[in-house]
């Protein structure tokens, strides 16, 4: 949301992380599929790439499996991935999605999705 849905804007996710990291929350991890580290298109725009690298490199960010199959891009089902992690771990998912899926799905995830999902919001760098 920080690329005002025009943009992926890698710099929002760092300013995510960052808010955390300076309240103290140091196991963190976010998820991204593998195909945002391709070259950006015109109808796919990223800015800013080199700070999914550099996440990685921390090990903050780990990158969802996709492949192309037929020339067209095919991505796992990552939501899946955010809710069974932060389950395990005992953790929050930071997200606008409400994982409705997810909640009927399995009876313990409905009660964690409720319980756990923290919503955000940017105000142009402000989280």
């Amino acid at each position: 949301s920080h690329g005002n849905k025009e943009v992926f804007s890698c710099r929002g996710i760092l300013l995510a992380v960052q808010w955390f990291w300076d309240r103290g929350h140091k196991d963190i991890t976010v998820f991204v599929p593998s195909w945002r580290k391709e070259q950006p298109r015109p109808d796919v725009l990223i800015t800013d790439q080199y700070i999914l690298r550099d996440l990685e490199k921390k090990k903050i960010l780990v990158f969802t499996p996709s492949r192309r199959v037929g020339g067209k891009r095919v991505v796992c089902y990552d939501d899946r991935f955010i809710v069974k992690l932060a389950h395990e771990s005992d953790g929050v998912v930071v997200s606008n999605d409400t994982y409705r899926d997810l909640q009927n799905e399995r009876p313990e995830w409905k009660k964690f999705i409720e319980e756990r999902l923290l919503m955000y919001s940017f105000v142009n760098d402000k989280y």
